[in-house]
């Protein structure tokens, strides 16, 4: 069915959006991915569960009576504060600063990439050391400073967080660095809450009880329609859901929407939760993450592959020559998977140019459709051939 993942990515990427976990899109999504499995005759199973829910509803900077354009951080509280505009350029200022009341003002090192949530498995410790010192000094609202020049890509994303902050663009933060001493005013408006979001979760029984689990995540960050990260992905799993729903398997098929990946993994957890220990009736996992983009060309890594498995893979990958192995990488639903020990596929695309993940600007223009087609066809094979695999005795 050439161009049917590229239908799925618009009907979740333009005609859904964003889908935040908690919010209205990330609900409508969830109810999509349902429609789509019991379409296939799967047995569905929702995997409700609490979360929180944020938006925001206006924020804006004062500098000397002009008004500057910010975008407040997710999770970020309300607040009106006036405060001396206090720059921190370094680790070691920040840990010198005296931040109390004042507006702390993040440049250069200390944002070079958005900071992890504080639960975040795979922080590194100059990060966790940056929000740690930030909530010991207690400033009224910090400012991170984005360094390249675009959209803004908000820089602190934490529910646990519960400074006031927000992210500006490398020209207001030059203005501020123009006044520092001076008094600025910041308003934030947000709304925060407590929520309900739901991994879906699709089987196909098949000759067996062992395994091969299909995932992807469909949350998105809180004002992104996300084509690529992860309506791709998701568009890919519900495509193969369709072709594999009119034939029996040697194994089980499970098809596993995942949701609040973005922020933390909680839907991973309850996964987990639920599953018990199970994980060794896993033959093999796929999970599909930002894949058939313009950008660059498909690639997958593995984890836990047994060497006839390689092998395997090795041949089905034989006739696709743009596709290749990557290294292994950890932020993705593959690792709750690979950490328990179940051989583990990761496929993302290789960006050749900034992506767009996480900003507005991830549009399904960011999409190639013969590189997702691709990756629906890639997926397909290599199914295909671990059932192969699984009929032949050892």
């Amino acid at each position: 069915m050439p161009n049917q993942a590229f239908r799925h990515v618009k009907s979740l990427s333009n005609e859904i959006g964003a889908r935040p976990g908690g919010s209205v899109g990330n609900h409508a999504a969830a109810a999509y991915i349902q429609s789509v499995f019991r379409r296939c005759g799967m047995a569905v199973e929702t995997q409700e569960f609490a979360c929180p829910t944020w938006e925001e509803l206006g924020a804006w900077l004062c500098i000397q009576d002009s008004a500057q354009p910010i975008a407040a951080n997710a999770y970020s509280p309300s607040c009106l504060v006036s405060a001396q505009v206090t720059p921190v350029h370094t680790l070691a200022e920040l840990e010198a600063a005296d931040l109390k009341g004042k507006l702390a003002v993040l440049f250069g090192d200390l944002v070079r990439r958005p900071l992890p949530p504080k639960a975040w498995p795979y922080k590194e410790e100059e990060d966790a050391r940056v929000v740690e010192l930030l909530e010991l000094k207690r400033p009224a609202a910090v400012l991170t400073v984005q360094s390249r020049p675009g959209e803004i890509e908000r820089l602190i994303e934490d529910w646990e967080f519960c400074l006031p902050s927000a992210t500006v663009s490398a020209d207001v933060g030059a203005l501020l660095l123009a006044r520092a001493g001076e008094m600025a005013r910041v308003r934030i408006d947000s709304r925060r809450g407590n929520g309900v979001t739901a991994n879906v979760v699709g089987r196909l029984p098949g000759l067996s009880r062992r395994q091969v689990v299909l995932c992807a995540h469909y949350d998105t960050k809180v004002d992104t329609p996300g084509a690529g990260d992860n309506a791709s992905g998701v568009a890919t799993m519900l495509t193969l859901a369709e072709q594999f729903c009119r034939s029996e398997q040697p194994f089980s098929l499970e098809f596993v929407a995942f949701t609040n990946e973005e922020y933390l993994p909680a839907g991973d957890e309850e996964y987990a939760r639920r599953r018990g220990d199970s994980f060794d009736q896993i033959i093999a996992v796929l999970n599909f993450d930002a894949v058939g983009l313009r950008y660059g060309p498909n690639t997958v890594a593995g984890f836990n592959l047994p060497a006839e498995m390689r092998s395997v893979l090795d041949a089905v990958l034989t006739p696709f020559p743009s596709v290749g192995w990557a290294e292994p990488w950890p932020e993705s639903n593959h690792s709750t998977f690979a950490m328990r020990g179940a051989p583990s596929l990761a496929f993302t695309a290789a960006c050749n140019e900034p992506p767009h993940y996480h900003l507005r600007s991830d549009t399904i223009d960011t999409i190639d459709r013969d590189r997702l087609d691709e990756m629906v066809l890639l997926g397909s094979r290599i199914v295909e051939a671990l059932a192969l695999s699984e009929r032949v005795p050892a």
